[in-house]
């Protein structure tokens, strides 16, 4: 056990300082700090020697240098055990430190609140991380905490280990220490990438906070855990843990909501997938044509509509059974409707505001990274191929099964009719494949409507042969909206034509693998 005799404590954040000086003093340990760190810990009635004392030397270049003295280093650094070092501090009258607390310059918050570069600058730490990792690779003899959120843990290991700590706990706090300045590090690196917009630095750090701990992955063999580069700006209502499932769900139908008019979409997603997607600006009727798309593959899905649930919508919303239902705020009556299925998640995402700008993915050790598919669709990123020209309302009506087929997983077909999905096609090796999928989906759930006149339809990608737009054709579509690019562009223009089919070419493709 390593007895504490002295601490050097310089903090930018002061939260729960008092708890950790009360244990300090009751164990007679020394305390040494620096500027703003000293004066609060002196106002707290403590006494405490400040940095440029100890050292001998002043603060210089606008507090830039404090710590940054050999006195602190060797303190931090020397080996008890190591006869060498201990020579080495007596020659030069210097001591060991015990303890290392700090926490860094909140260069974080100072980014959040878009700040000049110059002050960024100055809000870069440098005697802080270098102290810590210091006191981290010598955790043999060194305790280090970086985080206000263990004082209590270290109060707890000195009064069960009178004074002291054990290798055990230090070489823990070690690995927090490294984590939270390769954090740090991360989050200068990213700023100065985003100042010289390169996109693709020859190291590239993928940083986050942990957000929780799932029960497990994908399957129950699986280990898993959320972590965020900020807060998720969404909150949970009722208690039932999230899973690794139900976040992968939540976070696309998040996607797509944010993709819709605002207050008036509603989604539904179950494995990734969309299974409804309708925007009124009635809220029931919204749902109610969402779910119509697909009922059955509904059932344990993940219900997100981008305005306030109120006690109409939830009473509908009960009759089903959801994993998890997203509103934009509920109501107190909805609310209590809702509370009364057991295991129902609820989630209020009326403060999202993320933006997320590249995504990733990772197998075999390596990263796949790219930017987000976010492209604004307009008119401008259309042209009308066929003879058949569509109008303003059959135009809108394109653009938005346009946009939710970028939702879909390729190869995709989305089939819609006034803004509602009728008939989703995902994840199929085989184009021909989706058609026939969203087509029987179709009629298996529209086709008691008889409302299977003007059926439009998007794909992710061309066609590469006349079969797949021949098939939606002789389904009923009468409008159909695709990226070109096919060797055979002109063969499904030519057949379009013919049918009397309205025709329309994107400039992008939207694959989602």
């Amino acid at each position: 056990m390593n007895k504490i005799k002295k601490a050097l404590i310089s903090v930018s954040d002061k939260t729960n300082l008092k708890l950790l000086l009360n244990c300090l003093k009751k164990y007679k340990i020394k305390l040494i700090s620096s500027g703003g760190t000293c004066k609060k810990i002196r106002s707290l009635g403590y006494k405490c020697q400040e940095v440029s004392e100890y050292t001998g030397s002043p603060e210089i270049l606008n507090g830039r240098v404090k710590t940054l003295h050999p006195k602190i280093y060797a303190g931090i650094l020397s080996k008890k055990n190591n006869k060498s070092h201990k020579k080495d501090l007596k020659n030069q009258n210097f001591e060991h430190i015990d303890l290392i607390i700090v926490n860094f310059y909140p260069f974080k918050n100072i980014l959040n609140k878009n700040k000049k570069h110059s002050e960024i600058i100055e809000n870069i730490d440098i005697g802080g991380p270098s102290m810590v990792r210091a006191a981290a690779k010598n955790y043999e003899d060194v305790t280090v905490i970086v985080n206000y959120n263990k004082y209590k843990d270290l109060v707890n290991e000195l009064d069960k280990n009178n004074g002291a700590t054990s290798k055990a706990f230090r070489q823990k706090m070690s690995e927090e220490a490294f984590s939270e300045t390769a954090y740090y590090d991360s989050l200068i690196s990213e700023y100065f990438n985003r100042l010289s917009n390169n996109k693709f630095p020859e190291k590239k750090m993928i940083y986050g906070n942990l957000i929780e701990k799932l029960r497990y992955g994908e399957n129950p063999h699986q280990e898993a855990a959320l972590y965020s580069k900020n807060n998720l700006n969404i909150s949970q209502i009722t208690d039932k843990k999230l899973s690794y499932n139900n976040y992968n769900d939540i976070f696309s139908a998040l996607n797509i909501f944010k993709s819709l008019p605002k207050n008036i979409g509603t989604v539904i997603v179950k494995h990734a997938n969309p299974c409804g997607v309708s925007i009124k600006k009635n809220k029931l009727e919204s749902y109610k044509c969402a779910l119509n798309c697909d009922p059955i593959s509904a059932f344990g899905g993940v219900v997100a509509c981008n305005y306030k649930i109120k006690k109409e919508l939830a009473i509908e919303l009960n009759k089903i059974f959801f994993e998890v239902i997203i509103g934009n705020g509920f109501e107190l009556g909805a609310l209590k409707i809702l509370k009364r299925r057991k295991n129902l998640r609820l989630i209020d995402s009326s403060q999202l505001n993320h933006k997320e700008t590249h995504n990733f993915s990772s197998n075999l050790g390596s990263i796949l990274y790219q930017s987000n598919d976010s492209i604004f669709f307009s008119k401008k990123n259309f042209h009308v191929v066929s003879k058949a020209k569509p109008s303003k309302k059959m135009m809108n009506d394109l653009i938005f099964a346009f946009n939710i087929c970028r939702f879909v997983k390729s190869n995709a077909i989305v089939l819609t009719k006034n803004q509602s999905t009728v008939g989703i096609g995902s994840g199929q090796p085989s184009r021909i494949d989706s058609c026939k999928i969203a087509i029987e989906k179709m009629y298996k759930f529209q086709k008691k409507k008889n409302n299977l006149n003007e059926i439009l339809a998007a794909s992710d990608a061309f066609f590469p042969f006349v079969d797949g737009i021949e098939t939606l054709v002789q389904a009923g579509v009468s409008a159909i909206i695709q990226p070109s690019g096919s060797i055979r562009d002109k063969e499904i223009i030519k057949f379009a034509n013919k049918t009397g089919t309205v025709l329309v070419f994107s400039k992008t493709r939207h694959f989602k693998h």
